[in-house]
């Protein structure tokens, strides 16, 4: 057993990189599994605003360089890999990585979710340059311009209503010609004079070299295009946890989160506990999936010093 671990965590975002300094801190020795990308969302943002402790705006790969190397100075390891599987029987855990395994007595989860993009070049291009998935962090950017906001559901309205704080208009363009989203949050929305919805519609096309200048609509019914002139596309058309590789070991809720304990990280197996965006489709803030980080961090030290 010379070669089992006390803890591995599985993400290198703001969760996994504060459970790490903190199970570090604690002297567990954490092995940090990083995934395809190592720093989590926050590595295709550009000026972080509003994480605290820093007076000037950071970039968001600078932001999760600095998290990385002080939980390295504790004494956390890193491995650049992608994990294939998990046995989460038994007292000791298996991580799967290509032909490497790891082995460990907790783990915690900090897989993440990834935002649902359009899947067209031009919004890659552009993505952290007028291109963004979360009003709540970019939307300060904004003030006085148009904005473009993609979505039908809870949360395309959601982030449509703040954007009216900022913006000077704001379009919610949708492929249909309803709303999915609660009737509290349509009726909210149709008051705002702020808000133009233009409906069966998709964009095909993010125009702008370096920044976003407008964007191309195709009316899915008749399929004419046309130009609209904005600063700024937002793309609400929801998150998918990055939790495929524990299916049928972990209870998930019907959209594939992670289920913990309320106001804690344990999971239904003893020994693994999860933490950030991998649970949580409400705040989705990089400072939650600190405070969570933190958290798991600190029931897993619990749960290893009672075993």
């Amino acid at each position: 057993m010379s070669d089992v671990r006390d803890i591995i965590i599985l993400g290198s975002g703001p969760a996994g990189l504060t459970a790490a300094i903190y199970a570090a801190r604690a002297d567990l020795k954490p092995l940090v599994i990083e995934g395809t990308q190592p720093g989590g969302q926050l590595t295709i943002t550009t000026d972080v605003e509003n994480y605290p402790g820093f007076e000037q705006p950071i970039m968001g790969p600078d932001l999760m360089d600095v998290m990385k190397k002080q939980a390295a100075r504790f004494g956390t390891e890193f491995e650049f890999a992608t994990v294939d599987r998990v046995d989460l029987t038994g007292p000791v855990k298996t991580v799967v990585a290509g032909e490497r395994s790891f082995r460990a007595r907790a783990l915690i989860l900090c897989t993440g979710a990834s935002a649902r993009w359009l899947g067209i070049p031009s919004e890659e291009k552009l993505m952290g340059h007028g291109v963004s998935a979360c009003a709540t962090c970019d939307g300060f950017f904004f003030r006085d311009q148009v904005i473009v906001v993609v979505g039908g559901g809870d949360t395309a309205i959601e982030e449509a209503t703040f954007l009216t704080k900022f913006g000077s208009k704001v379009y919610v363009v949708h492929r249909r010609d309803h709303l999915r989203a609660s009737k509290a949050m349509q009726d909210r929305a149709f008051r705002n004079p702020k808000i133009e919805f233009i409906w069966n519609s998709v964009v095909s096309e993010v125009m702008g070299d370096h920044k976003v200048s407008g964007v191309k609509l195709k009316d899915v019914v008749t399929g004419k295009e046309r130009s609209l002139d904005c600063g700024g596309l937002f793309v609400a058309i929801g998150h998918t946890p990055n939790t495929s590789v524990f299916r049928g070991q972990l209870d998930m809720d019907d959209n594939g989160y992670l289920v913990v304990e309320a106001g804690g990280t344990r999971t239904n197996v003893p020994g693994v506990f999860a933490a950030g965006d991998v649970t949580d489709h409400v705040y989705r803030q990089a400072v939650t999936a600190a405070g969570l980080g933190c958290m798991a961090a600190l029931d897993a030290e619990r749960y290893l010093g009672g075993h």
